[in-house]
């Protein structure tokens, strides 16, 4: 037989490295002879499309091309540092740092320029003119930016451990096999904070990937640790899903623009993925009244759980 439910999850999430470590990121932005300018930042991409947000970032803050922006990462010889591609911080903290180094060059692009020429508006500045007008001169603008967090304090509990925080809520509707322990998420929607959409594209991209990997979790990964020894060490028995197994997700992007953020926004990779689980849970609970409390969730432990079930109600 098989039977349905729903269930959601929602959850809060630190961005950044928190509870009062130093959360630091350094940009640099340069003018070149070209007219096009340079962003130096050691953000690195892995994937989840920081390149493009950054870029973006240093391109609405000069009022220029995104195609005028030479972004230059992954060097240490070259590039300042900025962090780690991890706790959801690089669209935060290095978009706010980069923000900052190309509000510097403008700064100075604007005084120079002003001297030279009179210009009094940045829309009167041509830059590929002012490049070539200082051949001798290096234009850039230096930005760093750190994250406002305080320790917690253990006797008042009172702290700023991390800041922003970002939200979401998933609903997924599941059906469960009673006779084969199978579950199948058939719907799914998750509704997702993000301060600022700078790119709504990638954080689409961002919410199919995590609800994936969210899924993943939930139903299929299982390392088999026995006796210290992953018995489940290759794909052909540690199972992940296919594109068979994870259904269309709704996407809700939602606004709530971030005012420490660069233009509002805030940072998703990880959210994305944490209110799976416990939603999937949930659903599992709501077709047929067992909680299944060790993941995965496999068939296995879905038919055990509900032969318990039977045993009690004897």
């Amino acid at each position: 037989m098989k039977k349905r439910g729903k269930g959601i999850g929602s959850i809060f999430y630190g961005t950044g490295y928190g509870n009062g470590f130093p959360d630091v990121s350094r940009s640099v932005a340069v003018l070149r002879k070209d007219g096009k300018v340079k962003i130096y930042t050691g953000a690195t991409e892995v994937g989840q499309g920081s390149k493009t947000v950054l870029s973006q970032i240093a391109a609405e803050t000069l009022g220029i091309s995104i195609e005028d922006v030479i972004f230059i990462c992954e060097d240490t010889s070259i590039t300042p540092d900025a962090g780690t591609a991890a706790a959801s911080r690089q669209t935060y903290n290095t978009g706010n740092a980069i923000k900052k180094s190309c509000e510097e060059l403008k700064r100075k692009i604007i005084d120079v320029t002003v001297k030279a020429s009179g210009a009094d508006a940045w829309e009167e500045i041509n830059l590929r003119d002012v490049a070539l007008n200082h051949k001798g001169q290096i234009l850039k603008g230096e930005g760093e930016f750190i994250a406002e967090t305080t320790e917690m304090k253990d006797e008042t509990g009172q702290g700023n451990p991390y800041w922003p925080y970002t939200f979401n809520v998933y609903g997924v509707e599941v059906e469960v096999d009673t006779t084969n322990g199978v579950v199948e998420v058939i719907k799914a929607v998750c509704a997702q904070d993000v301060g600022r959409a700078i790119n709504p594209k990638l954080i689409e991209g961002q919410m199919d990937g995590g609800f994936a990997m969210g899924l993943s979790y939930a139903l299929f990964e299982d390392l088999n640790i026995k006796n210290g020894e992953i018995k489940h060490n290759k794909l052909t028995n540690y199972l992940i899903p296919t594109a068979m197994d994870v259904p269309d997700l709704e996407k809700i992007i939602v606004e709530d623009p971030e005012a420490t953020g660069p233009y509002g926004a805030k940072g998703i990779g990880e959210p994305v993925m944490i209110g799976v689980a416990p939603a999937i849970l949930n659903a599992i609970y709501d077709a047929i009244g067992v909680r299944i409390t060790e993941l995965p969730a496999t068939p296995n432990k879905i038919l055990l759980a509900l032969k318990k079930k039977r045993e009690v109600a004897l």
